[in-house]
């Protein structure tokens, strides 16, 4: 499934460093990729994850790029995760700029504050700042 939900209208008067979300003016859709398969096996899986790659690379064109943009409830692992350790936030700028663009030092700058042990995270959590 590609599932395409619209942007712009008010959203393009809310200036990127408002709030979290950056993806804003010029933005016409999130784009959602979701393939399901009830077949559990290694090669069914392989095939359906390889179909939906090769529909990722084909939206290329049509999509953001320098960073190719990604929706962070829409999570997509293939950018890049954290270590099972500490990820410093050059490493974590793989993803990091791709969900928040501008807004990414700023957040690990909050989060260094808020969450100085780092107790809230996940595969692609925002780092601390250091």
């Amino acid at each position: 499934m590609l599932i395409m939900e619209p942007c712009g209208g008010r959203m393009n008067e809310i200036p990127e460093s408002e709030i979290a979300f950056p993806h804003r003016k010029g933005n016409l859709y999130n784009i959602q990729y979701l393939v399901k398969w009830n077949d559990n096996t290694a090669e069914a899986s392989s095939r359906h994850v390889s179909w939906m790659r090769t529909l990722y690379n084909y939206m290329t064109p049509y999509v953001s790029n320098s960073p190719r943009a990604a929706y962070v409830n829409y999570r997509d692992l293939d950018i890049g995760t954290n270590k099972p350790d500490n990820t410093t936030f050059k490493q974590a700028s793989l993803w990091g700029t791709s969900y928040f663009k501008g807004n990414f030092l700023r957040l690990a700058q909050i989060k260094t504050k808020v969450d100085p042990q780092n107790f809230f995270r996940n595969e692609q959590s925002i780092p601390l700042f250091t």
